[in-house]
This record gives structure tokens, C-alpha cells and sequence, in this order.
């Protein structure tokens, strides 16, 4: 039987979740029975293809990796043309898509490199047996452990995020699964990313934990 987010873990995880996502909105509260681990296999819709996420509490707005990204007009509106290459980590099979999407904001960058503009688009992701509808920023994440990070406005609608574990969902949605359709919310001017743009770069540990956890899958498949 497909797992959604696995609820109840332990109170002590539950308080840890509370305090990684104090910033991260009301709809906290009512997603406290669900967990997600800090490194999820995710689905972006509707093509389904399943890539591993890194869930980041310390970044604020997701990420996507997209390439050849072009801004464009479009009815005299602010559009985004870019291509999603996309390793499928079921199928191994790779996506490869040209998009149009209207322009839902520009993101301000501030790292050690300076100032940088990222375009921000809407896309549907899907975790555990829901899709959500999420902000994404557009970069080329090639030299990326992970071609997509979550952030805390994506964290925040998912549920409490355990630093300890991994993998604790399985994607399983399709065109009549629930859609957690995106509200508009009062934006900053700038996301300071720099912390999100070390972790993407030391991943290690990381590595390390991806390598581990093969075998914790295999031994839940051999248990089942």
C-alpha cells in the first residue's frame, strides 16, 4: 500500500519540527500530524516524473532546475520560457520539456556573489497523495546534488520536517488526487538564499546519507 506522510512519529520530532518552522505560517498547525524527512522523492506534475527533493528550512522559496530560461511578453504580460531536464529516479528515463509559464514575481538573490534575479513560476508538485501547487524559482541546478529544493513556504503546507530522516513519503498521485491550490501571500523584496546556496554546494554529508539510506529502502521492501 503506497505511504502518504507518515503521521505521529514521536512528540520529541514533533517539537523539533515546530521550532525548524516557526517562520513558516499558520498553515502549520494544520498539517502537525504529518512528517516529511529532509530528503523526499517527489513528483513534478503532470508528467510524473520522480526526482529527490531536499527539503530546506533554511531557504524560504523553492527551487527548480530549469535551463535555457528566457523572459518574454505575452499579451501584455511578463512570461517565462525555460526547459525542464529532469532524471526520472523510478523509470530512469529523462524528461525533457520546453515550458511557458506566466511570471509570478521576480526573485532577489543576495549572496557572497552579490545581487542575483531569479524568475519565480507556479508548478504542481506532488507528495505523499497530494499535489501542491508551489513557488518555484528557476535556476540551473546542474551542479546540484538535488535538481529541486523545497523551501519553507513548501515545508509549511507539508507538514514538520525531520532533520534525522529521509524518504518517509511515497508519491502516488494522479488526476484526481486533492490539489492544495497556491494562495497569494504578501511578498518580500528580496529571499537571502546564501545559506541555501552553501548547503546545495557541501553535500557530503549529504552524499553520504543518500548512500545509506539505499539500503534502509531495500530492507523496507524486503520487510513488507
Amino acid at each position: 500500500m503506497p505511504k502518504g506522510i507518515r503521521p505521529h512519529l514521536s512528540a520529541a520530532l514533533l517539537t523539533l519540527g515546530l521550532g525548524l518552522l516557526s517562520g513558516s505560517g499558520a498553515v502549520l498547525a494544520e498539517t502537525s500530524d504529518n512528517v516529511v524527512g529532509w530528503v523526499e522523492k517527489v513528483t513534478v506534475e503532470p508528467w510524473g516524473v520522480e526526482v529527490k527533493a531536499k527539503l530546506d528550512s533554511g531557504a524560504l522559496t523553492s527551487s527548480l532546475d530549469a535551463r535555457d530560461i528566457k523572459l518574454f511578453e505575452k499579451d501584455d504580460q511578463e512570461w517565462v520560457r525555460f526547459r525542464l531536464r529532469l532524471d526520472d529516479e523510478d523509470s530512469d528515463e529523462t524528461l525533457s520539456v520546453n515550458l511557458e509559464r506566466p511570471l509570478y514575481r521576480d526573485l532577489t538573490v543576495r549572496g557572497a556573489g552579490g545581487r542575483d534575479e531569479r524568475p519565480v513560476v507556479l508548478l504542481e508538485v506532488c507528495v505523499g497523495d497530494t499535489r501542491y501547487e508551489e513557488q518555484f524559482s528557476l535556476r540551473d541546478r546542474e551542479e546540484m546534488h538535488y535538481p529541486m529544493l523545497l523551501g519553507r513556504r513548501t515545508i509549511g503546507h507539508l507538514g514538520l520536517l525531520s532533520v534525522n530522516e529521509t524518504f518517509l513519503t511515497e508519491a502516488s498521485c494522479d488526476e484526481d488526487s486533492p490539489l492544495m491550490a497556491h494562495v497569494a501571500e504578501e511578498e518580500g523584496a528580496e529571499d537571502d538564499v546564501s545559506a541555501q546556496d552553501k548547503a546545495d554546494d557541501d553535500v557530503s554529508a549529504e552524499d553520504k546519507a543518500d548512500d545509506d539510506v539505499d539500503a534502509e529502502d531495500k530492507a523496507d521492501d524486503e520487510s513488507a
